[in-house]
């Protein structure tokens, strides 16, 4: 009896892909955090948090700016 990391694998995944919105959101709020606390790195923090999204980003299929949907013609 040992640890399915296969299946770990896939829940994370599916993890990330359903909520990455509320997971780029609390990004955004230790950032904010951090940025409080440690005065003059801002840059840095701002660095990590976009190569975290990023990394989130891989794995949502839906693009963050969707396109808007053309209207049927002829109605």
């Amino acid at each position: 009896m040992g640890i399915n990391f296969d299946e770990l694998k896939n829940k994370a995944t599916d993890a990330l892909r359903e909520h990455n919105d509320k997971i780029e959101g609390g990004l955004d709020k230790a950032a904010d955090f951090a940025k409080s606390k440690f005065s003059g790195h801002d840059s840095q923090i701002d660095s990590g948090v976009e190569k975290a999204k990023g990394f989130i980003n891989k794995f949502d299929d839906t693009p963050d700016n969707p396109q808007p949907q053309n209207p049927p013609q002829g109605q």
